[in-house]
């Protein structure tokens, strides 16, 4: 069975400016038993713009009635929320069943790509069903999904899903494109006859309740023609309010007292505190009379409904005392009532300030225990006793001042450990805040130790860890900020920005130092896990400086955890990791293989929108080098007569980084070596005709001479003395 597939194109831009005010007369608002609000239309005119147009389909069940659906092209959608701007739509299920016939596995992997919608990371989760089954939801830059089985000890049980027959993984935010599949290994071919199948699906939390069922029939795939609910959010256009505005023509929030909000899916709006409605329709937003309401907005008394409020008073000849209406006496029993009133006011602020006292002391305890708990006694008492390290434990509090309490405007990043925030402390000194999504137990127990171990990293390509915090559930890490971006920004936002081969080499070399030393130097050595162009920062100086390098501390450093749960970046993955599930630092070479060729070509690691065969810049590159086409996928400012002879030395070093088994591949210390070798030579153009200022060159690390400099026609012998050959 082939399942349906949804491709959207991302909204053009002549669709903003098409962007209509209000729906047309005589639209349809309903389909079925669905409304269809605006911006939502059933035809061409009553939608404010292509991405938001449904059909209104009337089918014949299998009963013989007739149903009427709503769908967004092939999708079913169920519900749709203005206020909340969201939409319920129904998506395949992915499944991996033992076919009888054929002796053999076969795989249906459902994939979904939108536009307008993204998945809501709070209202669904990844769900893998099976007794031997390890699914994934692969998006464009995560790999999230989990382990199930049924011989864990535990037996699976109706609405657990924790592992056993079940398990489920949490989403990133603003995934537009997801497909379902399998990993091979672990399949129903010993366990048919009991479990035929395994099933991934991404889809609503609240939809879903696991039975033992699933396992022994095809109850969870048939239940509704396999398709499950997942609740998406929506967006007028992928732009920003403030990128929104400026086109007041196209601008969706048209009615008065309505708001534009941020999503991840862009732009949408909603009516102001106090009025209700349709905030895309002119005058849709309406005041809410609250006084209608008793239950909502409590007023015992005379209520009086205001513009986008309401006030609450007493009659004539009456007061409010304590939330009730006394009439008002002049007599001796006045002063004692007034009295009363006064002494209960009081008790009340008493009460009120020692349980504010008991929770504040019990906040305090609590972060007290998560201190210990991540080992911050030990981190105190190692400081004490190694005089001078550089580090600082930050309070919550800092932190919270520093990053304007965490304000999204202070995002610099999402990343598949976190969020980084930029930061301001009372000194002046500007910093990036990381605050880690989950950690385990055994983590817990050795972070203190392990971030004494990262304070120590000093060196001028890796970025510098200042402190951490660790009175909150999760550790947050505080690392130097670095101004000019990452080195993704800079080769792939602006394709005619020149960037001299000099500069890339120069990048290049930075960087794989950075990783020697993490893998060489540091004690105990320290594993990257994520090496990417998006890790590789750039300071004011346009130096390289190696970021996340502690995210393999973070991440779950034993066998089994990795089998569990697997995520890393598309394009960058060790293949050899991915049946090992075992990182080394060869997986750090391979990684930093890529990001080679991102320099030599200017291409990103993967590329959904290309062929399926040129979706992966290193096979792509590794096929080129096989038919001798390097020369077409280079980067047309770098390629020349004088830089072929270096760019084809880059690219066999980038190729020995690619192989497929690790102990092929060289050391980071190897390839830093080769690249300092490489930027001798091209800084000194001049030592060609002198072979002993050569030998001497090549002896040395890289130059700290700044020559622009550069000629070709490289010996074999000259080659063979830098240690670039193929092969060696």
């Amino acid at each position: 069975m082939e399942f349906p597939r949804l491709l959207l194109n991302l909204i053009p831009a002549a669709w903003l400016l098409a962007a209509a005010a209000a729906r047309s007369p005589g639209c349809a608002t309903r389909c079925g038993d669905i409304d269809v609000p605006y911006p939502f239309g059933l035809d061409p005119q009553c939608a404010i713009h292509a991405g938001f147009q449904l059909n209104c389909t009337t089918t014949a069940t299998a009963g013989g009635r007739r149903a009427t659906k709503l769908f967004h092209d092939d999708l079913e959608m169920i519900r749709i929320s203005v206020a909340d701007g969201k939409a319920w739509l129904k998506t395949w299920i992915s499944r991996q069943c033992y076919n009888q016939s054929s002796k053999g596995m076969f795989e249906d992997n459902a994939w979904v790509q939108l536009a307008t919608y993204v998945l809501s990371a709070e209202d669904n989760k990844v769900i893998v069903i099976g007794c031997k089954s390890l699914g994934y939801m692969w998006s464009d830059s995560y790999i999230i999904g989990c382990m199930s089985t049924c011989d864990g000890g535990v037996a699976p049980k109706n609405g657990s899903c924790s592992g056993a027959g079940c398990c489920q993984a949490d989403l990133p935010r603003g995934v537009r494109y997801y497909q379902g599949f399998f990993n091979s290994f672990y399949n129903t071919t010993e366990i048919w006859r009991e479990t035929p199948c395994n099933y991934v699906a991404v889809m609503a939390t609240a939809a879903f309740s696991f039975s033992t069922t699933y396992l022994t029939s095809p109850a969870f795939y048939d239940a509704d023609d396999a398709r499950t609910p997942v609740v998406m959010e929506w967006g007028i256009t992928q732009e920003t309010c403030g990128q929104a505005r400026i086109n007041k023509t196209a601008y969706a929030c048209v009615s008065d007292h309505s708001e534009c909000v941020d999503s991840e899916a862009g732009y949408r709006c909603r009516c102001s505190d106090g009025f209700e409605g349709n905030p895309y329709l002119t005058d849709g937003c309406t005041d809410i009379n609250e006084c209608l309401d008793n239950v909502t907005y409590p007023c015992p008394v005379i209520c009086k409904n205001t513009l986008g409020n309401f006030t609450c008073s007493c009659p004539r000849g009456r007061s409010m005392i304590n939330g009730v209406c006394v009439k008002n006496q002049r007599s001796t029993w006045m002063a004692p009532v007034v009295g009363a009133s006064v002494g209960l006011v009081a008790l009340v602020i008493g009460i009120t300030c020692a349980y504010l006292i008991r929770e504040r002391r019990k906040l305090h305890r609590i972060k007290q225990r998560y201190f210990r708990q991540h080992g911050g006694l030990l981190l105190f008492e190692e400081m004490k006793s190694q005089q001078g390290v550089a580090f600082t434990i930050f309070s919550e509090e800092e932190l919270q001042q520093a990053t304007n309490n965490f304000d999204a405007q202070q995002v610099l990043g999402h990343g598949g450990q976190g969020t980084v925030y930029k930061g301001i402390l009372k000194s002046g000194i500007e910093i990036a805040v990381k605050r880690c999504m989950t950690i385990d137990e055994q983590q817990k127990k050795e972070f203190g130790k392990e971030m004494l171990i990262l304070s120590q990293i000093n060196h001028k390509n890796i970025v510098k860890l200042l402190g951490c915090c660790l009175e909150v559930e999760v550790p947050m890490l505080v690392y130097e900020f670095i101004p000019n971006g990452t080195l993704s920004e800079l080769i792939h936002r602006n394709h005619s920005r020149h960037i001299s081969l000099d500069t890339r080499l120069r990048i290049a070399y930075e960087s794989a130092e950075a990783l020697a030393y993490l893998h060489t130097c540091a004690s105990p050595p320290i594993l990257h896990g994520d090496v990417k162009s998006t890790n590789i920062l750039l300071d004011g100086d346009y130096t390289a400086k190696v970021s996340d390098f502690g995210a393999s501390i973070l991440a779950p450093n034993d066998k089994s955890q990795f089998v569990t749960v697997v995520q890393g970046t598309c394009g960058y993955l060790d293949p050899e990791y991915m049946q090992t599930y075992e990182l080394t630092d060869k997986s750090d070479v391979y990684s930093f293989g890529v990001v080679l060729l991102e320099l030599l070509t200017r291409k990103k690691a993967f590329n959904l929108e290309g062929p399926e065969h040129e979706r992966s810049l290193s096979m792509r590159f590794l096929y080129a080098m096989k038919e001798n086409g390097l020369d077409d996928i280079l980067d047309d400012q770098i390629k020349n007569i004088e830089n072929i002879e270096y760019l084809e030395e880059i690219a066999d070093l980038a190729r020995q980084c690619l192989e497929m088994s690790g102990m092929n591949r060289p050391s980071m210390k190897e390839v830093a070596d080769k690249l300092g070798r490489l930027r001798n030579i091209m800084q000194h153009p001049w030592a060609h005709e002198n072979p002993e200022e050569l030998d001497r060159l090549l002896e040395e690390p890289s130059s700290t001479v700044n020559s622009t400099g550069t000629t070709g026609n490289f010996s074999i012998a000259k080659k063979a003395a830098m240690g670039l050959e193929s092969g060696r």
